[in-house]
This record gives structure tokens, C-alpha cells and sequence, in this order.
């Protein structure tokens, strides 16, 4: 290797919608009909293959996952897109509540509505927001409204449509974020005093985050010897489909196959894990009755990115820019049921809160940080950076020196592979003589490999909690946010002259940089202080055990109302899945069978 280039100077940054380059499947081309010899017969062997196109999953996705997904997966990617939401919101009318009295929750409305509509509700993560700020050149706040007023208000969703039916909540997984980060500390607490938990297992150490679908992918299919150090925990998106849907069920008398819930993310590993079967009622529900039907109904429905609610817009005639940049009338925002749960959901303290410090991906492993640095008056968190910018180790250290607890966080797929490497058990060594070792990264130290036999070699994981993210950079950087061509092509149609001319040409990789230093301003913008003066950043409005307080008492709230143990709401789990590239096809009514499946309305995979 050149002296000039080195490993460090090496990193897998990928721009957001990298084209995969795989293509589904490779089937026969059908040959046109020729009029002049209508009983010619054409043998398979004279046909030539057809040149399918790519695979429309992002390549930042898509090495998540060993570089494909199954044929099964890639139907149930395909079914959750912006047309179904079209479709889902055309084919139900939308079920009005109305305002109860006494400061009461609202109530199903009478009508036809109530016999045969449906209840929908979306979720919205904050990296989605900053894709839109930066793309509307507004800020953070001015986005949340946007996406308000587009999904809820009168000017947008409502005001087309077979039915005019649009979402009755907009539900911010900023507050269901706030609750994983309490959970995950508590979860490396336990797992530091070596206790058991009693809702769910432990995982091994060291705790690997399991918020990122495509690093959950990749972990399933290839390496299933990580699987016993996953955290056990939902990640926001599946904690917002659980408690929308036990919640709303519970309180309005609804059924769960009823109620329809759109995440917008941004990435599409998260369609993968909306179309999870651990992520259905069935992990939750103790009575068949509340679903109506013995399908399992999914917690997410349909799960749409940044750059796909770009084109939701575009097929309704409804232009983004010109919605109100305002909160939404009370009448289109109710209260959520439960008084106690809409002031969790709905409060302001978490509708911001990024910071630089805790990263792009929701700073799971700085708020564990910043917990135990609390729970270690004098304590002092040392960083220390890898051999690039995505790795990064922390050394919780006390006044005199002494490591409490060390921490990582790896971002980008190679990253990842390193992490992995160090992780993979230890193999005995054949040779005759060789030593049984009982350590492995895992779970000690390895032993170096003799001449004489032994195990292979190996590094010392003494980590209490990694962060791991798939995509380089974090969640910003997702494939499904908005690129800098879709930019381009949203000023243009708005008539801006100076980029008519850009769209055709394609960005070069330090305006894709540039781009996502945008959209991380935008994402980090929110912890400045807002119109009325108040301090976004929570570390700033409330201590770490007012919080963990709040966040307890909301969680204890939600399974009081439901009836459900709150280990079945908050844990899932996770098994080896085998995947089929490379192998034989199924046969075609296995395939059929397949697309059945995945198309049922509100059943789970």
C-alpha cells in the first residue's frame, strides 16, 4: 500500500439512494406476437433472457444486509409505498371523534364512519424532519408543522380523496426515543450487576443497540452468534406502533385491524421491520377479540421515507411549500385518549433535544453515558476516536482515573464488519495437543494461537454497550432521505432559475457532504431556543431522574390502561433467518403464496 494512502483515509461514506445493482430475478423475455405466423411455437431455449432493471432498495440499506434481501422481503418492501397509502386512505372512510365534555378524551363519532371507517394515525421521526428543513431551506419547528398541516390539516391530505380522510394524530417518536434511551439504561445497569432481568433475559455482554433494522438484518442472516448480545428492546418506531395501536384499541372501542398506522422514516430497512412477526399483536395481545380475526395484525402498517413523502404530495397536487408553516387548529388535533399518555407523547420537552454530542441515530449510547456519569458524582467521560469517524470509544472514568464502564459506537457497514470480527467466537484448533479455551471476545480475553494449536487469535471486547448504526454518518444520512437531486427538482418545479440548470448534472461527492452537513445542521437545530424562549435540550430542563421518573411513570400509565405486563409491550426478540440468494427459486405457487401473505390488510409476516 502507498505511504501516501493509508487504512484510516479509507471509509464507506454512501451518499442516500445509491441504486443497488441487483436485480430481483432474471425471468425469460416475452416475445411479441408476430400477426404473419400466428401458429409459430417459440421453444424456452430460443428465448433470450430479459435485462431486468435494479432493484429499487438503497444500496445504503441494502449492505446491511449482505448486499440483498429475500424474495419474500422484497414483496413486503414493495407493498409499503406512498400508493398504499393512497389507496388505504380512499378505500376506508376515516372515523371522526368528537370532543367529549368536562375535559373528557374524545369519542367515535356516530355514523357510518364509526360501522365501517378506519383510524389512522402516522409517526414521524426527527431525521425526517431535518431532510425537510434542509430541503425547504426552513427550520426544524417550521418542518414539524409542515408535516402536520400536510397529513392532518385541511389544505392537505383531507382536502383530496375519495372520502377526505387523512390522520387523526401526527405522534412525534421523539417521546417514544425518550423511552427507549431510560429502558436501555436500565438494561445495561442490570446487565453491569450481573443480575437477571425479570421481564425479559438479559443480553450477553457487551449490549449491541438493535434500533437499526439493517444492522438487525445483517446480524440474522450472517452472524447469528451475535444475536444473544442484541438489546431486547423495541426500537421508537415499533414502541409507537405498539402503544398507538393497544392504546387506541383499549380506549375508543376500536379494533386493532382498524386502526392504520404510517411511520415515515428515513430508511427502508424500516419496512423490513414493520413486516417483523414478533412485531404484530400477537406478541402482545391476550384476547383474539380486540383484532377481529385470527390474522396477526401488524403494529406499523406501512412504512414510507423522506423521499417518498416528497411523492405523496406530488400524486395528491399538493404542494409542500405553500401549507401553512403554523400549528394546526384544535380541531383537527385532538387529545390523545389517555390524558396522562397525550402529555407524554404530545410534551414539548421532547419534540427537540438533539445535540451533537449524542449523534445523528438518537444518542442511545450518550444518554447511557450520561446516566451513569449522573449515577458517579465526579465522573469524567473520556473519548477516544477510531480509525475513522464512525468508531469512536468512551471510558466512563472516576476522579481518581479508575474505568467504570467503556463504550463504542460503530457506524458504517465496515465499521461493522470490524466490530463483528472481533465478537466471532473463538475456534478450537484441530491439531493434535490444542488447548480448550474457554474465553472468547465475547466474553474474555482470547488466547494467541501457538504453533503447537490453540484457539485463533482475537481482541479483548471489554465494552459495556455499542451503539451500532448501518449507515455512515447515522440516520441522517439513511437511504431514503431526500437527496440533492430531489432538491434540485423541488426548486425547479418551484421555478428557481438558478437550479434549472443543476438538475441535469450530477453532484459531485463534496456537495454530497455538503448536503448532508445541511440536513445534520437542521437535524441539530432543534436544541436552540425556540420562538418563546425555552431551552430545547432535555439535559438542560430536566435532570437524569426527573426524567427517568417521567419516563417510568408514563410506561407504568400505559400498561395500567391497556391490561398488558409491560415486558410484552416494550421487549421483542430475534432468530437466525436463512436467506435464499444464491439458492434455487421456489416454485411459482410457492411464490403465489408468498404475495398472498403479504398482501393481507393488516397482517403480519
Amino acid at each position: 500500500m502507498s505511504a501516501i494512502l493509508s487504512a484510516d483515509d479509507l471509509n464507506d461514506f454512501i451518499s442516500p439512494g445509491v441504486a443497488c445493482i441487483k436485480p430481483v430475478e432474471t425471468l425469460p423475455q416475452k416475445q411479441p406476437s408476430n400477426p404473419e405466423n400466428p401458429y409459430e411455437v417459440t421453444t424456452e431455449d430460443k428465448v433470450q433472457p430479459e435485462n431486468l432493471p435494479p432493484a429499487q432498495i438503497s444500496l445504503t440499506d441494502c449492505l446491511a444486509c449482505s448486499g440483498c434481501v429475500t424474495s419474500a422481503e422484497a414483496v413486503l418492501i414493495s407493498l409499503q409505498s406512498h400508493a398504499e397509502v393512497l389507496n388505504t386512505l380512499d378505500a376506508h372512510p376515516e372515523i371522526r371523534l368528537v370532543d367529549s365534555e368536562n375535559g373528557r378524551p374524545p369519542a367515535v363519532g356516530n355514523g357510518q364512519e364509526a360501522e365501517d371507517g378506519w383510524m389512522f394515525v402516522a409517526s414521524v421521526s426527527p431525521q425526517v424532519r431535518a431532510s425537510l428543513a434542509a430541503t425547504y431551506g426552513i427550520s426544524e419547528k417550521e418542518a414539524t408543522h409542515m408535516i402536520d398541516q400536510f397529513l392532518s390539516g385541511p389544505q392537505g391530505l383531507r382536502a383530496g380523496g375519495k372520502h377526505g380522510s387523512g390522520f387523526n394524530w401526527v405522534v412525534d417518536t421523539n417521546a417514544l426515543r425518550e423511552a427507549v434511551l431510560v429502558l436501555t439504561a436500565d438494561e445495561v445497569d442490570e446487565s453491569l450487576a450481573g443480575q437477571a432481568s425479570n421481564r425479559m433475559e438479559a443480553p450477553k455482554r457487551p449490549i449491541l443497540s438493535s434500533a437499526c433494522p439493517g444492522w438487525i438484518c445483517y446480524a440474522e442472516k450472517t452472524h447469528p452468534f451475535i444475536l444473544p448480545h442484541l438489546s431486547r428492546l423495541k426500537s421508537p418506531q415499533a414502541l409507537a406502533g405498539t402503544l398507538i395501536k393497544t392504546v387506541l384499541s383499549k380506549a375508543l372501542g376500536v379494533s386493532t385491524s382498524r386502526i392504520w398506522h404510517l411511520a415515515v422514516m428515513p430508511c427502508f430497512d424500516k419496512k423490513l421491520e414493520a413486516s417483523r412477526e414478533e412485531l404484530t399483536d400477537a406478541s402482545w395481545n391476550t384476547s383474539s377479540s380486540s383484532s377481529g380475526s385470527s390474522t396477526p395484525v401488524r403494529d406499523v402498517d406501512c412504512v414510507i421515507t423522506s423521499r417518498e413523502l416528497l411523492t405523496l404530495a406530488s400524486s395528491r397536487g399538493i404542494s409542500l411549500s405553500g401549507l401553512p408553516l403554523k400549528p394546526l387548529p384544535q380541531s383537527f388535533s385532538p387529545s390523545f385518549p389517555d390524558p396522562a399518555l397525550n402529555a407524554f407523547l404530545f410534551s414539548r420537552r421532547f419534540l427537540s433535544g438533539q445535540s451533537t454530542s449524542a449523534g445523528t441515530s438518537g444518542g442511545y449510547l450518550h444518554h447511557v453515558l450520561t446516566t451513569f456519569q449522573a449515577r458517579n458524582p465526579g465522573s469524567e467521560i473520556v473519548t477516544q476516536r477510531g480509525r475513522n469517524a464512525d468508531v469512536v470509544e468512551y471510558v466512563l472514568a472516576s476522579p481518581s482515573g479508575e474505568p467504570i464502564m467503556k463504550a463504542a459506537r460503530y457506524y458504517g457497514f465496515r465499521n461493522i464488519q470490524n466490530l463483528v470480527r472481533k465478537l466471532k467466537p473463538a475456534r478450537i484448533s484441530r491439531l493434535p495437543g490444542a488447548k480448550v479455551s474457554t474465553g472468547s471476545a465475547a466474553g474474555g480475553r482470547r488466547q494467541p494461537m501457538s504453533r503447537t494449536g490453540g484457539v485463533s487469535t482475537g481482541s479483548t471486547i471489554d465494552y459495556a454497550y455499542v451503539e451500532v448504526m448501518a449507515c455512515p454518518g447515522g440516520c441522517t444520512n439513511g437511504g431514503g432521505q431526500i437527496r440533492i437531486e430531489d432538491v434540485r427538482e423541488v426548486h425547479h418545479q418551484a421555478g428557481d432559475s438558478e437550479s434549472s440548470n443543476a438538475v441535469v448534472s450530477k453532484p459531485s461527492p463534496h456537495e454530497l457532504r455538503s448536503w448532508l452537513a445541511r440536513v445534520d445542521e437542521a437535524y441539530y437545530s432543534s436544541a436552540d431556543l425556540d420562538q418563546e424562549g425555552e431551552v430545547g435540550n432535555r439535559l438542560q430542563t430536566a435532570s437524569v431522574v426527573e426524567n427517568e421518573t417521567m419516563v417510568h411513570a408514563a410506561l407504568q400509565r400505559w400498561s395500567d390502561v391497556t391490561g398488558i405486563p409491560l415486558s410484552k409491550l416494550v421487549y421483542t426478540s430475534y432468530r437466525e433467518v436463512e436467506s435464499d440468494v444464491g439458492k434455487k427459486q421456489p416454485a411459482p405457487n410457492d411464490t403465489t403464496r408468498v404475495v398472498e401473505l403479504a398482501g393481507k390488510i393488516g397482517g403480519g409476516w
